[in-house]
């Protein structure tokens, strides 16, 4: 498990990332350690020395190379510690060296010159690695003319390299929000689908190829009704027997919540008409008064898969800082949910 540290003061300010893991299937975990190599490093940016941090890291297993490769994207700040929203951003990604148990210095994915990706990157998506070892790796980009858009870059990895081949459609929404960001990829039933998060809603998208897709369509129950998620990211659960969309939405009694995120919500998705089937829901995580904010999903077996999140201790300003000792009962924890699969699909 990967995990940034977050300074409460600041809004989006990651520094020291640290590391930890359980060989024991969970039953007990190794103390939370920096990695050095996964540090802030410093760099000569429009000719001012700045921070620039690995943020939004999610690590992966990659079954062509038996590799575990973890991506992510840099986050440029000003060297009083904002972040620069006019900054160069990229993919960035790290290799984890199980000999040594620590992960190789962070790297950078090379993309097309030009203006157009000078802004991009993968933050808190979720890759789907085929089987010949390529990897299809949503990313999302913009620049100061256009707002953020999502595509899915086709990608070698030879197990010491991260290489960009090409991308499929640009995805955009013609509204007056910051655009589409953290997607999030899987394949289910032969088709590939594709999760996106926006200001206003989530939404949804299919492909056959897992390059070129569909309009993008806002996320809705079952009964016709919204989803209810809005600038928050989703992602998948994918089991052969079931896909499943895990989420955040308004109408939980989660008004006092920063942007309704909390409770964590997971339920099943009828794959034909693109929604979520709303008596399979199901609160993965509970609400305690902070948001759960970035979070990931983890395929540990046929039979298991984990859900990993954080309480992020922030809120509405300007107060920012969400106390330790408050009437709702968070206080910063991280929660590993475990979903245990049995026949028929059910979750228990």
């Amino acid at each position: 498990m990967t995990m940034n540290t977050l300074d409460v003061s600041g809004s989006d300010v990651f520094k020291a990332m640290h590391v930890l893991h359980t060989d024991d299937l969970g039953k007990t975990w190794t103390k939370p350690t920096a990695s050095k190599s996964l540090a802030v490093r410093h760099e000569i940016i429009d000719r001012v020395k700045r921070p620039v941090a690995v943020s939004d890291f999610w690590p992966r297993w990659h079954g062509a190379t038996k590799k575990l490769l973890g991506t992510g994207h840099s986050v440029v700040y000003t060297p009083d510690w904002k972040v620069d929203h006019l900054r160069p951003r990229h993919t960035t990604y790290s290799i984890y060296d199980a000999a040594k148990s620590q992960w190789a210095p962070w790297q950078k994915l090379t993309m097309p010159s030009g203006k157009k990706f000078h802004n991009s990157g993968a933050g808190c998506v979720q890759r789907y690695d085929l089987e010949d070892g390529t990897i299809l790796l949503p990313i999302y980009f913009s620049s100061p003319e256009i707002s953020s858009r999502v595509t899915v870059a086709r990608c070698g990895f030879d197990g010491k390299e991260l290489t960009f081949q090409l991308h499929g459609n640009e995805l955009a929404v013609a509204d007056k929000t910051r655009g589409l960001h953290e997607p999030s990829l899987t394949r289910f039933n032969g088709e590939y689908f594709l999760t996106i998060r926006n200001d206003q809603r989530g939404y949804v998208t299919r492909s056959k190829d897992g390059l070129n897709y569909q309009q993008i369509q806002s996320w809705k129950f079952d009964d016709g009704a919204d989803l209810g998620n809005y600038n928050t990211q989703q992602h998948w659960v994918t089991h052969s027997d079931g896909l499943f969309l895990v989420y955040t939405r308004r109408g939980a009694n989660n008004d006092h919540v920063f942007r309704h995120r909390a409770p964590l919500f997971m339920a099943q998705i009828d794959p034909k008409r693109l929604c979520v089937i709303r008596r399979t829901e199901r609160i993965l995580v509970p609400e305690r008064g902070a948001r759960l904010g970035n979070f990931g999903v983890t395929h540990v077996s046929a039979d298991e898969t984990w859900v990993t999140v954080s309480e992020w201790m922030q809120t509405w300003g300007p107060n920012y800082i969400m106390p330790i000792e408050n009437k709702h009962g968070s206080n910063g924890s991280v929660f590993v949910s475990r979903i245990h699969w049995s026949k028929p699909n059910r979750i228990y």
